[in-house]
């Protein structure tokens, strides 16, 4: 937490317009979620951090060499305690990524646990290594 976070109670008669305009800017604030991406013969695996996404509020489109990642967390006190105070109530997470050919998008894996999201993305049999056998002769 910031130096400059205030956690005191505010007088009830604050003006109405700036706090909407805070709730509608913490509602918008849109996220870049850390992800990892791991290399190998056979594709790209991506980790991306979603905390708090449900699968319901995840969408991954892939159109024209280009994969979006969109996602809404919706983060709640637990039962019988009030926040007080909340940076990113409900973060809109965003990230995007352009796919080289050699990546077979339709095979594309997607699985969602503990709030990391995994993408295989395996790579086409043209473009996976392979050796070549020279004949001697």
């Amino acid at each position: 937490m910031s130096e400059n976070t205030e956690l005191t109670s505010h007088d009830s008669r604050t003006d109405v317009t700036s706090t909407e305009n805070a709730r509608a800017r913490a509602q918008l604030s849109t996220v870049s979620p850390a992800v990892d991406v791991v290399e190998n013969s056979h594709g790209i695996t991506l980790f991306v951090d979603l905390p708090g996404v449900p699968r319901e509020k995840l969408d991954i489109r892939v159109q024209d060499g280009r994969m979006s990642i969109e996602a809404e967390a919706s983060i709640s006190a637990p039962t019988g305690l009030r926040l007080h105070h909340g940076e990113l109530r409900h973060p809109h997470f965003s990230r995007a990524f352009t796919l080289s050919p050699d990546f077979d998008v339709s095979r594309i894996d997607a699985q969602l646990r503990d709030g990391v999201l995994r993408l295989t993305i395996p790579r086409r049999e043209s473009a996976k290594p392979r050796r070549i056998e020279v004949n001697a002769g």
